[in-house]
């Protein structure tokens, strides 16, 4: 059987390296660049020993990953998930780097976790959990050094906890040490529904180029979290019809479509899409075997196997998720010339409206929603040209990940040269 993420010797860290070292060998840049950027600045790891309400106490595991600063502050989410290891913190920090440097927004690249699972605990233990993650990573965080937003299974009150935790610590109020907060502590209208709106903007200058409509265009999701749920209801207004999603809990499909207003109230009342009316029963592998134009992972990595690729049917390819396709998937899915948009690309729209919130934080001037939608498009669109008009002259061989990794490479090689790293 074919398995979405089965390839569990998949290692993200090696991974990013790999497409790291194909790049610098691509653009024949010196092998001092791959050096530099190979590996994160600092890693620090810390124990977070946390009162259960029972009075046990527990000890969760906490890390902090800081790639590369050249282009500004270390950036980038802190996500909450029982199997997250150190060397997976390690590929998103470098991710993010590079996700920044296409976006053209002034960060580098960073990343955080806790090994734990938020589905097992209580409000007041997830407080805690919080509070002491942020305790210990203050001497590395700061609005001029590192900032994190939320990521996988966080949200924006646990930002809150944490920015108040800091701002208690600091003995004053620094609200832009974090971004994703919610409005009153600093954070930006249009930030928690930024990134599935900014995958929707990517899909939608991919059809283009593609030469698809997006009215009545079929579209399978896997992950149906707060990136999935906004990409599906952005892309829904877009005219296009969602036929299948799966979540970690099972998934549905309607050949005629689903409504995805009335699946994301489900979701909200039973924590998952599993068995919403009116739609047949599907997994993880079958999703990506469906006969559909575009497919959004907005789930986790390494779901996009190679023996899942042989069977997608999909032009277009939107990556939602951090680093769902393997490195031999993206071999078949070039054979088969279907278009990935890659994740620094297409999962952007966080990081750019973070940087929004961030500077508006730094300013203490906030815009209005409308404001931050239209440059949210803007910069989406200009990421999208530039990308794909470098793809298009680099080599007919060469994939719009390939080339995201070349542009953004030698952009962190130029600064790095100037500044005289």
């Amino acid at each position: 059987m074919v398995k979405a993420g089965s390839n569990n010797n998949v290692n993200t860290y090696e991974v990013a390296q790999q497409q790291i070292k194909h790049a610098v060998e691509q653009l024949e840049l010196s092998d001092d660049v791959y050096e530099r950027l190979k590996a994160p600045d600092r890693v620090v790891e810390v124990a977070i020993p946390v009162e259960m309400d029972d009075g046990e106490v527990r000890v969760f595991i906490g890390y902090r990953a800081q790639h590369n600063n050249v282009l500004g502050p270390y950036k980038g989410g802190i996500r909450f998930a029982p199997g997250v290891t150190a060397d997976e913190v390690k590929a998103l920090s470098i991710w993010m780097t590079f996700k920044c440097a296409i976006a053209r927004v002034p960060f580098g690249g960073g990343k955080g976790a806790v090994a734990c699972n938020p589905a097992e605990l209580s409000a007041k233990e997830l407080e805690r959990v919080s509070r002491k993650y942020m305790r210990n990573m203050v001497p590395v965080l700061g609005s001029k050094i590192d900032i994190p937003a939320p990521d996988l299974n966080t949200n924006a009150q646990v930002m809150a906890w944490m920015v108040d935790e800091y701002c208690n610590i600091q003995q004053y109020n620094d609200f832009g040490v974090i971004t994703g907060k919610p409005l009153d502590v600093g954070g930006c209208i249009g930030r928690e529904t930024a990134t599935g709106r900014g995958l929707m903007y990517a899909v939608r200058a991919a059809a283009d180029v593609k030469g698809l409509t997006l009215k009545n265009a079929k579209v399978a999701l896997q992950g149906f979290g707060n990136v999935g749920s906004n990409a599906a209801r952005s892309l829904v207004k877009q005219g296009c019809k969602v036929i299948g999603v799966t979540d970690i809990g099972g998934g549905v499909f309607n050949s005629e479509g689903i409504d995805v207003e009335s699946l994301i109230n489900y979701t909200r009342q039973t924590g998952g899409v599993k068995n919403f009316p009116g739609c047949e029963p599907i997994d993880n592998t079958s999703i990506f075997a469906l006969d559909c134009d575009i497919i959004l992972p907005t789930a986790v990595e390494n779901q996009i196997t190679a023996d899942v690729a042989r069977h997608i049917k999909a032009g277009i390819i939107a990556e939602g998720a951090n680093g769902p396709t393997t490195p031999a998937a993206d071999e078949i899915l070039k054979e088969k010339d279907v278009l990935v948009v890659p994740d620094i690309l297409a999962n952007s729209g966080g990081a750019i409206v973070s940087y929004f919130e961030w500077v508006q934080n730094n300013y203490s001037f906030y815009w209005p929603e409308a404001e931050i939608e239209k440059q949210l498009e803007q910069k989406i669109s200009e990421a999208f040209e530039h990308l794909y008009t470098y793809t298009c002259n680099c080599s007919d061989t060469i994939t719009m990940r390939e080339a995201a990794y070349m542009y953004a490479i030698k952009r962190l090689a130029d600064t790095m040269k100037i500044r005289g790293w």
